[in-house]
């Protein structure tokens, strides 16, 4: 089982070549993923009405999706930044996350909504339009609202976060590789 990579009429995806797409992903349309960038097992990354980026050393983890709305109705591109963390199974719409943002595993965050470098928005938050959660802050909640202000060394997890799936996702392209011998 390979990923599945499409363009979408001219909006035709950039893939680094050290960035890792794991099987069962869908990348289509305007979508740029960044060197040693991670997107994970069952993600869809749809990138037909807008642009999406993924930056370097970031990682989009399993079962997330990303979409964004067409320009022409006000929508926004979703812009991940370099060594962001992206939990399982989270949502976003038009977002944008920082360099070394974290948005926890089931968070949703909807268009023009933002976590700035070294901000968190924690597991199952739901993060409205045009909210923006400030660097050195964790956000929580349904709707999301400011939970605490991070406790040192908290805002450099996603850093963490992100050195270790650069490296896990090498031993599932080994894996990969040797499981198709």
């Amino acid at each position: 089982m390979k990923p599945i990579i499409f363009a979408i009429g001219d909006k035709t995806p950039k893939i680094h070549e050290t960035a890792f797409i794991a099987p069962g992903a869908v990348v289509c349309g305007d979508v740029e993923i960044g060197e040693n960038a991670s997107v994970w097992y069952g993600c869809v990354l749809r990138g037909d009405e807008n642009r999406i980026v993924v930056g370097a050393g970031a990682n989009v983890q399993d079962g997330t999706v990303i979409h964004v709305d067409n320009p022409e109705i006000g929508g926004v591109p979703t812009l991940i930044g370099e060594n962001a963390l992206i939990g399982h199974k989270a949502m976003l719409h038009g977002a944008r996350v920082g360099n070394g943002g974290f948005v926890g595993m089931g968070a949703t965050m909807l268009d023009g909504s933002t976590v700035e470098t070294g901000a968190m928005l924690a597991a199952g938050a739901f993060l409205t339009a045009r909210k923006v959660v400030p660097a050195g802050e964790m956000w929580a909640g349904m709707p999301a609202k400011k939970f605490r202000d991070l406790k040192e060394g908290e805002d450099k997890m996603a850093l963490m976060g992100s050195a270790h799936y650069v490296e896990e996702a090498r031993r599932h392209r080994t894996a990969l590789a040797a499981a198709s011998d």
